[in-house]
């Protein structure tokens, strides 16, 4: 029997990523964000989450996709990660959560040579459905790198 991994599935402009289900607390709506002084550009603002408080990234500027409007379909999606034998909470925020998907270790691919599109250290892995590529994140090298 293969074993199944889970994915959460999520857009970003027009393209598609995902993010392995073992990283993924929470997906929120998103609530007012406060600006931070002085942060890096690609650190939106923090939120209260349950009295804490939480960093939002906008990953777009890691991918070079330009930023949407905040929709309805907009989401926080709460990603947990090790950085330096700590555990890590961060909000991405994303332009809508599409599902979770189940795939085999042999359906995910290589990455291929992204050029100078996206940096090739972002993305783990690719998924093909139905000759539609999803991008799975590297989630430790997207959330704690600077540009």
């Amino acid at each position: 029997m293969k074993k199944l991994s889970s994915y959460l599935t999520f857009q970003l402009g027009k393209e598609k990523f995902a993010a392995n289900i073992a990283n993924v607390l929470h997906i929120l709506g998103v609530p007012q964000i406060t600006e931070l002084p002085n942060s890096p550009a690609h650190i939106k603002g923090a939120i209260n989450l349950r009295g804490k408080v939480l960093t939002v990234i906008d990953p777009h500027m890691k991918f070079e996709i330009e930023s949407q409007e905040i929709t309805k379909n907009s989401c926080i999606v709460v990603l947990e990660m090790e950085y330096e034998s700590d555990r890590l909470e961060i909000g991405a925020l994303v332009d809508s959560v599409d599902k979770v998907i189940e795939i085999t270790e042999n359906e995910l691919l290589p990455p291929p040579d992204l050029g100078t599109k996206f940096k090739s250290e972002y993305i783990e892995n690719v998924i093909n459905i139905n000759d539609e590529f999803i991008m799975v994140l590297n989630i430790k090298n997207v959330f704690t790198s600077e540009y």
